[in-house]
């Protein structure tokens, strides 16, 4: 069962942004501090970017290990490198001593959608990224895959993930892989090496590039330095970790699970029904619907609808403007609908915001991966029934006699009576029969169908932004922005309450593999014909609305952006439509910083 989700993170994680249906929002414990590092040398160095992690799944309750712990990097790395295995920092506490593994292959994973940078060359890693990566629902499933560990039990709040930089570096000639609390360790049984020949790295960069910001698990929160080399005890008790703890949120109210409509928060929405009838509807006996939404009522009345026929009927309202689960009921009287209960769950897309890509990112091995496969709904078709009166005017006979009696007299003959007065005579009806029928209207109703149809077509424009000095059409160096101009158009014949504009577009990229991360676009013109761009970047030092591409991206490489524009609702369903356009890349942003000595 999907739920809502907190992930609480123990050190200072901030809401997390969510790939797909299911979201999470976190809070992370974790900070990060550093300095800049000096020059290294032949034999004892480490190169920017060759960084990773150490993830362990933690009992919640216990506070024990619960899975082996895996490391993760972005870089491949080599079987041979020289490790200690497979511990986490809890091991070492609880008295695990470390153990260099003699021939034992080093194993490491490599993330589908590549890790922030971890440990910075200059001290500044960016923590926000990091907390936003580490509480994202993908990681979280990477995890749980990886791990064996039920994601579902993961969900509920059953476990925590304790997080480890790692770094991959040379000493003396020989390359290894330590965390921070290994290279601890490791410089105390070897009499200070590491703090003498790569301290900036041992003991500054890498154990500051995580720590709590509250006690968790026994580990406390760090209120110490945050730029300065630090003692191996205080690595070893204190820095070189962050922690994500789960904790559920009041579940979804029975029957919610499965919603029957999914919309967007502050949008107009269309809800509709199906009625049928098995005799005529007409203005006489109409039927009348009721939708009951959030504490509102709205009425469709004087529905007609042909014997044994059908008709949507619908209602156009706006969704709040937080996300929640609605139970929308239908009262129908005069005909009968299939469904009158419906679960409509409404969700907010704010929470999915790329991080900020770093110069010292890299991605080795990446390929380009495939444009998504997303259904779309291109056109709609409804109508509405109408009656008339179609007279037919029939005589309607009625005969009856009209009398008219009159006296007529005659003198006296042989036949008349001795007392015979001298004139006899007799009535006599003079009337006739006379039609007092009536004309009588034995018409009928008529039915007539209004059809309407609607349809979305779009444009979708990729480009450098206009601040990227060496841009040549759609030409550029990785590394830069991107902007974008999306165009949605709506074409139909029906009246404006049967429809709403084009209102929701969103991106999603590459380097991300499609998945994980999205851009919800700005509206910048709306009605029928509506227009999107990126909203402005929080990482742009001149609030441009674009998209930073990795520098690591592939050089002679098409850098093809995904959109999809939502929310153009009518009775028949939701229109969509999917576009997508590309820049090309060719050399990176590095090709452009030079000096010019003469």
């Amino acid at each position: 069962m999907k739920r809502f989700l907190t992930l609480l993170c123990a050190t200072a994680l901030v809401v997390c942004l969510l790939p797909a249906t299911v979201f999470a929002a976190g809070e992370g414990n974790m900070d990060s501090g550093g300095g800049s590092m000096g020059q290294g040398t032949a034999t004892n160095k480490w190169t920017p970017g060759n960084d990773g992690v150490r993830i362990t799944v933690i009992n919640a309750e216990t506070g024990t290990v619960a899975s082996t712990p895996i490391d993760y990097s972005n870089t491949v790395q080599s079987v041979s490198i020289l490790h200690f295995g497979k511990v986490c920092k809890l091991q070492y506490q609880s008295g695990t001593s470390l153990s260099p593994q003699s021939g034992t292959a080093y194993s490491c994973k490599n993330p589908a959608n590549p890790l922030p940078t971890i440990i910075s060359s200059t001290g500044r890693n960016n923590i926000e990224s990091i907390k936003r990566y580490f509480c994202s629902e993908y990681a979280c499933m990477m995890v749980a895959a990886d791990s064996g560990v039920s994601y579902e039990a993961m969900l509920e709040g059953k476990y925590k993930l304790l997080v480890e930089p790692l770094a991959y570096f040379t000493h003396n000639g020989m390359f290894y892989c330590m965390t921070a609390t290994e290279a601890a360790l490791y410089d105390q049984l070897s009499s200070g090496t590491l703090r003498k020949t790569i301290p900036s790295l041992t003991h500054k960069n890498l154990p500051l590039s995580l720590f709590l910001e509250y006690s968790d698990l026994g580990f406390p929160a760090w209120t110490g330095s945050t730029t300065g080399k630090q003692s191996n005890a205080d690595i070893i008790s204190s820095l070189g970790v962050g922690i994500v703890r789960f904790t559920e949120l009041p579940q979804t109210p029975a029957g919610l699970d499965a919603p029957d409509m999914e919309y967007r928060v502050n949008t107009d929405v269309i809800t509709s029904i199906t009625l049928h009838t098995n005799k005529n509807l007409t203005p006489n006996n109409p039927a009348s619907v009721t939708f009951h939404i959030l504490g509102t009522s709205y009425q469709v009345n004087n529905i007609v609808i042909p014997e044994n026929d059908s008709q949507v009927v619908w209602v156009k309202w706006h969704t709040p403007n937080t996300p929640q689960d609605v139970s929308i009921t239908v009262s129908v009287s005069g005909a009968s609908a299939a469904q009158t209960t419906f679960h409509a769950r409404i969700v907010d897309l704010n929470e999915r915001i790329p991080p900020d890509p770093l110069a010292t990112d890299t991605y080795p091995g990446y390929s380009p991966p495939a444009l998504p496969v997303n259904s779309q709904k291109l056109t709609a078709n409804w109508g509405v029934w109408s009656c008339y009166w179609q007279a037919k005017w029939v005589w309607h006979p009625d005969w009856k006699w009209h009398s008219d009696w009159k006296w007529h007299s005659s003198p006296c003959d042989s036949s008349c009576p001795p007392d015979c007065p001298g004139d006899h005579g007799n009535w006599k009806d003079g009337g006739k029969w006379v039609d007092e029928g009536k004309w009588v209207d034995e018409g009928e109703w008529k039915y007539s169908y209004n059809g309407y149809s609607a349809s979305i077509s779009g444009t979708m424009s990729l480009m450098p932004d206009d601040l990227v000095p060496t841009a040549n059409g759609k030409d550029m160096k990785s590394g830069y922005g991107v902007k974008t101009e999306v165009t949605a158009v709506l074409s139909t014949d029906a009246p404006a309450g049967h429809f709403t504009n084009p209102q929701t577009a969103l991106s999603v990229f590459p380097e991300f593999q499609y998945s994980t991360y999205l851009r919800l676009l700005q509206r910048v013109s709306s009605g029928r014909s509506a227009r999107f761009t990126f909203r402005a970047n929080e990482f742009s030092t001149y609030g441009r609305t674009v998209h930073f591409t990795p520098v690591w991206f592939p050089d002679n490489t098409n850098y093809i952006v995904y959109t999809q524009v939502w929310d153009t609702w009518t009775p028949d369903g939701m229109l969509s439509v999917n576009l997508n356009d590309y820049v090309s890349i060719h050399g990176s942003l590095f090709d452009d910083w030079y000096t010019n000595r003469e």
